[in-house]
């Protein structure tokens, strides 16, 4: 019974804190800790519960996602229009890293809350940078990102192997700073978080396999129920939040909580 409430407790952190530039996986990897939730089939656990949440952007971006496939069937790759070959684009560098990079993230990063809070004000300052920075705005929506900037932003997207750092943060602070605005940089963002988190889940659940036992598969269902149903609540306000506030008050809670956690925790 307090394993199924602390997957519940996960799923619900994980829901909340998916769509915001404040590293989801840094919240789960923190609250693990307070919950003593940790080890391998932890990790795991982590990394498949985020596929909840991600399922949630599935469904908000589905007529998205049909009409980037109608156009793949039909080879239409009309240059002022987002198509798979911007996914691809953006997908390649950090399935890349994490195949080069999988047993230091899992061993190390995934195991260390001081590193999660060190990538969490990280990537606050990349943050604050990334707002302020005095970038010409070349694509005002998602429909204007160049093939270009579509690799850049994948490029930034490897600095989420690092627990805290965010993957919404990163690309979101790499659109603005390569010249997208901030609401077409946040949902292509979250249109390239399901193809992403999907090769990243299934490669880890591969990889895994000897912890997906019985027992363990009714958590990992739990946690990613409540992952979903809260991110289906929450998406919405979210993905509204994240295209209007400012980078800066996202930073901000991001050193807030890392500033707490040291203090209270780690001290």
């Amino acid at each position: 019974m307090l394993d199924i409430i602390k997957a519940i407790i996960l799923g619900i952190v994980e829901g909340l804190t998916e769509f915001l530039p404040v590293s989801s996986t840094g919240h789960l990897i923190l609250v693990g800790e307070l919950l003593n939730f940790e080890g391998d089939a932890a990790t795991t656990f982590k990394i498949v519960i985020q596929l909840g949440a991600v399922m949630a952007v599935f469904v908000l971006y589905f007529r998205r996602y049909i009409d980037i496939l109608l156009d793949l069937l039909k080879f239409n790759f009309r240059a002022k229009k987002l198509n798979a070959i911007h996914m691809v684009l953006a997908m390649i560098p950090a399935l890349v890293a994490y195949l080069i990079f999988k047993k230091l993230i899992k061993g190390v990063l995934f195991e260390s809350p001081t590193l999660v809070l060190v990538g969490l004000v990280i990537g606050g300052i990349l943050m604050i940078v990334a707002a302020r920075a005095k970038r010409r705005v070349t694509a005002e929506e998602t429909d204007d990102i160049t093939y270009k900037q579509a690799f850049g932003i994948g490029l930034f997207q490897c600095l989420a192997l690092w627990p805290g750092f965010s993957r919404s943060g990163s690309t979101i602070s790499g659109g603005l700073l390569l010249g997208t605005s901030q609401k077409a940089a946040a949902d292509f963002t979250f249109i390239i978080s399901v193809p992403v988190m999907l090769g990243a889940t299934a490669l880890d659940m591969y990889d895994s396999r000897e912890y997906l036992t019985s027992d363990a598969l009714v958590l990992f269902l739990i946690g990613f129920i409540a992952a979903f149903v809260v991110a289906m609540i929450a998406v919405v306000t979210f993905l509204n939040l994240i295209k209007r506030l400012r980078l800066e008050w996202f930073a901000l809670y991001r050193f807030v909580i890392a500033a707490l956690f040291y203090i209270f925790v780690l001290m």
